[in-house]
């Protein structure tokens, strides 16, 4: 499963982007997909050459994974006003950590202590600066708008490919990656309570923007290592990393319960065992198709806020959330293309073979 797992590192994104690069995700599917035989006597094959039928597992794994990353974002609002952005972060990345490392110990000869600096550096961008960005916004904007911004991700993920290695972005991506910009700037120019989004809508966004561009050094980097292990390697780094700051910004003031399962939820449920599940989507559907996540988080994220908090869904929100969810869309959708294959023209002469030897 790992060794299958390996081949997707290229496009992912961890947790908060939840994907991919539409492209590699593309071109993954595609290679790996086994060919389809043609049915006799009209019966109906699935893909693989096995008989069709409806597996309920994967939409039930989609919605519940979406409904996970989507109480995030909720967690996140109830939990950071008690803890701070540093010790919340700090749990949650040992948290994550923690219900991962089976998964590092298992490929423990695969990470030499070499590659240590590089993944701490990583984890920095990829788990531990857009996790405080995201904390930190948190106490200042709704859980809703903190959800939306998130999926920025995406087409951030194509702006970073062009700008750091010269990835051809196309007409699309841009189009969708503009579309999205607008509706972030939707966001920003709204207030709650008389106070403005907009610094903590910037968080958000310049979070997405990190997860974009640890996407694609995830991509160059570290394609050679198994993704779990290296999300389990990257959380516990940043933990590492992150934990002489939170101890030094701890509470003084005692934490209630309720803020306390808010981060054990954060960090087990909606950190650790939801890679599992995504990594074990990936590998039943595809990417492409586990990629659809990223669509629902946001729904998942303002209906959760709605349910426990109260958080009303503004004419805002739903104008920015419309412009980046469908920015989103046509950054992931992609040109049809007709593929012709020259054949090479082979021509007999009948003329007597002079320099046949045999």
């Amino acid at each position: 499963m790992l060794r299958e797992l390996a081949k997707l590192s290229g496009g992912m994104l961890f947790l908060g982007g939840h994907v991919a690069d539409p492209e590699t995700a593309r071109l993954l599917a595609r290679d790996d997909a086994p060919p389809v035989r043609t049915p006799r006597r009209g019966r109906r094959l699935r893909h693989g050459g096995a008989r069709s039928g409806y597996d309920w597992r994967s939409p039930v794994e989609l919605l519940g994974l979406a409904a996970i990353w989507g109480g995030s974002f909720l967690f996140l609002r109830i939990a950071t006003p008690h803890f701070g952005p540093a010790p919340l972060v700090d749990l949650r990345l040992a948290l994550g950590a923690l219900v991962l490392t089976p998964f590092l110990w298992r490929e423990r000869a695969r990470f030499p202590w070499s590659r240590w600096p590089q993944l701490a550096a990583i984890g920095l961008i990829n788990t531990l600066i857009p996790f405080l960005l995201f904390a930190w916004s948190a106490e200042r904007a709704p859980a809703g708008v903190s959800a939306i911004v998130n999926s920025m991700a995406v087409p951030f993920a194509a702006l970073a490919a062009f700008a750091l290695f010269g990835e051809r972005i196309g007409g699309r991506r841009l189009a969708g990656l503009l579309g999205g910009l607008v509706g972030v700037a939707v966001l920003a120019s709204g207030d709650l309570a008389g106070a403005s989004l907009g610094p903590a809508v910037a968080a958000g966004a310049l979070a997405a923007l990190f997860y974009g561009v640890s996407a694609n050094v995830v991509k160059r980097y570290l394609a050679d290592l198994p993704p779990i292990a290296v999300a389990a390697a990257t959380l516990g780094s940043g933990a590492v990393l992150l934990a002489p700051f939170a101890a030094w910004t701890w509470p003084s003031a005692p934490i209630p319960l309720q803020a306390w399962l808010c981060v054990i939820a954060i960090g087990i449920v909606c950190t650790g065992i939801a890679y599992g599940v995504y990594f074990r989507l990936i590998q039943r559907v595809g990417a492409p198709r586990a990629t659809m996540v990223t669509y629902l988080v946001p729904v998942f994220g303002v209906l959760w806020a709605w349910l426990a908090l109260g958080e009303a869904l503004t004419l805002g929100m739903a104008a920015g959330g419309a412009l980046i969810l469908g920015g989103l869309l046509l950054a992931q959708s992609q040109r049809r293309e007709r593929t012709v294959r020259r054949l090479e023209v082979v021509r007999v002469s009948a003329q007597p073979c002079v320099d046949c030897r045999g």
